[in-house]
């Protein structure tokens, strides 16, 4: 087995001045929008605006209700996300991005592009 100082991405050297060390922004973020589910969420809502609960699960394919209002949720308390709920009969609550969410969209993209090329490499 590899030494895990070999396979890290900083060296004992450069340790020292990675921002990574106390805080590491990279790996916050995954966990604002890693996950089987978010992506899509985010897709989804890109594509199509602001979503009714029921549309983002028929366009979200094999995504269970659980795992739809956990994510919604996350992704709301994340500020990627926001609900709007509208006092009508029966009441209706939408979904959309939020500017944060949207300022994230360039570099999902790219990071889909990247996938893209990744993949015809194989």
């Amino acid at each position: 087995m590899e030494n895990d100082t070999a396979s890290s991405v900083c060296t004992e050297k450069s340790c020292a001045k990675c921002p990574c060390m106390a805080f590491c922004p990279l790996e916050n973020v995954m966990s604002l929008i890693g996950g089987k589910w978010k992506a899509p969420i985010l897709c989804a809502l890109h594509q199509d605006g602001p979503t009714r609960y029921n549309e983002l699960k028929r366009k979200i394919r094999g995504i269970t209700n659980t795992m739809l209002a956990s994510s919604l949720k996350e992704l709301e308390e994340a500020a990627l996300v926001k609900r709007e709920q509208f006092m009508e009969m029966p009441v209706r609550v939408e979904y959309s991005l939020t500017h944060n969410a949207r300022d994230l969209l360039p570099i999902l993209t790219h990071l889909a592009q990247w996938g893209v090329q990744c993949y015809e490499k194989i």
